[in-house]
């Protein structure tokens, strides 16, 4: 195998990896769009058997909070693709780059508003800025600071659930139960009260963002951001005892934290010990999220046709990643099928193993007749303020 060869199979397996984020954002997206008690600290009393408790473990143990991680090394990673081509086309930058995160967040906010409050473009748009004024920040410094920004982000869960305990004020079951309930009526309503229900949403999720998901997702940017000025995945070879080590680290750690967190989250409910639980889980994600880079880059080498079957979905992961949410709005929401709360948990993973085989099936016809997918097209428009190739026989056309 030449040395072009050997690198084109590298960057198929960086592709291939973000199709396999793509599985585990739908595995948990899906459970938001198909209960309306998700995310509110009580059991969906519907679906209160052990096997949908089981379900729902299974979901909270091995996906919830690992694969936006994912996603967000996987930029930080990217970022540094849009360097380098920004530098072979002989353009500045920076103004690429804030043309790309101004219709990034365009795209982000029309998917909050229209199809699902969780979007997490909208985040990296803004994080994406953050990115830019420390891209040039020291390999080690990075590192530090992602560390901190995990720490701090978990420490202030884990102060913020000692102080629920000395609290003697309980949660309101009822009263919670009730806000499920008129969840459910917003979504199973019309088009407009899902639309109403998404930003009644958003006033408030920002501040799980802001406490959560944000430091986080920038603390993966930077550890992309280092990944990717070191080539990790074109000098693959070269960083196998690291591999090694990220794997030993998530399967031992990286479980444990997730196992616990996943138990405070399902059977622990109402036990005062989810954020607890909440703030072990964020500690210990981003072991887990190592040992699925590691994870999924032994097995692409074993099974030769894996990263075949997964590169093209992650070659147009914004596509996709939009394109299960307005299956989701359909099945789930007024806009469709009205299935929000009539869906058990495993019959929802089901439903989305479904979804994933056919994104498989549908990019790998696409892009093979184009050379972007239809949102990528666009962003890239945006970025490099020109017409790229559609198909991709045709050559591109200049503004």
């Amino acid at each position: 195998m030449t040395a072009k060869s050997v690198q084109q199979e590298r960057i198929t397996n960086v592709d291939a990896l973000r199709g396999f984020a793509l599985l585990g954002i739908l595995v948990v997206n899906i459970t938001a769009f198909s209960s309306p008690y998700y995310g509110l600290g009580v059991a969906d009393p519907a679906f209160a058997a052990p096997l949908d408790q089981a379900v729902r473990f299974v979901v909270a143990f091995l996906f919830e909070a690992k694969f936006y991680l994912l996603f967000s090394f996987l930029f930080g990673y990217s970022f540094t693709l849009q360097m380098a081509s920004a530098e072979r086309a002989g353009e500045a930058f920076v103004p690429r780059l804030l043309r790309r995160q101004a219709g990034l967040w365009v795209i982000g906010l029309a998917h909050a508003v229209l199809l699902f409050h969780g979007d997490i473009l909208t985040t990296y748009a803004v994080l994406g800025m953050v990115l830019l004024v420390l891209r040039n920040i020291e390999e080690k410094t990075a590192l530090r600071l992602a560390f901190w920004l995990v720490v701090v982000t978990a420490l202030g869960w884990a102060a913020l659930g000692a102080l629920a305990a000395l609290d003697s004020m309980s949660l309101d079951a009822a009263a919670v139960l009730a806000e499920g309930e008129a969840t459910k009526s917003a979504y199973l309503g019309t088009p407009g009260s899902v639309i109403a229900q998404h930003l009644a949403e958003l006033s408030n999720v920002w501040v799980v963002i802001g406490l959560m998901q944000g430091p986080c997702a920038l603390a993966m940017f930077l550890v992309g951001l280092v990944a990717g000025k070191r080539q990790l995945f074109v000098q693959l070879d070269d960083y196998q005892p690291l591999l090694r080590r990220l794997l030993a680290a998530g399967m031992t750690v990286g479980l444990a934290g997730a196992a616990f967190y996943g138990w405070t989250s399902v059977y622990g409910i109402g036990t005062g010990w989810e954020l607890p639980g909440l703030a072990v889980g964020l500690l210990t994600a981003p072991l887990l999220t190592g040992a699925y880079v590691a994870l999924a880059m032994l097995a692409f080498q074993r099974f030769r046709r894996l990263p075949e079957m997964l590169a093209p979905a992650g070659r147009m992961a914004l596509s996709n990643y939009l394109f299960q949410s307005l299956v989701c709005s359909v099945l789930f929401y007024a806009y469709g099928l009205r299935l929000m709360g009539e869906v058990p948990p495993l019959g929802a993973q089901l439903i989305a193993v479904a979804i994933f085989a056919g994104q498989l099936a549908l990019s790998r016809w696409w892009m093979g007749r184009f050379a972007y997918g239809p949102l990528e097209w666009l962003l890239r428009a945006v970025t490099v303020a020109a017409w790229p190739r559609w198909r991709r026989d045709a050559a591109p056309v200049r503004q």
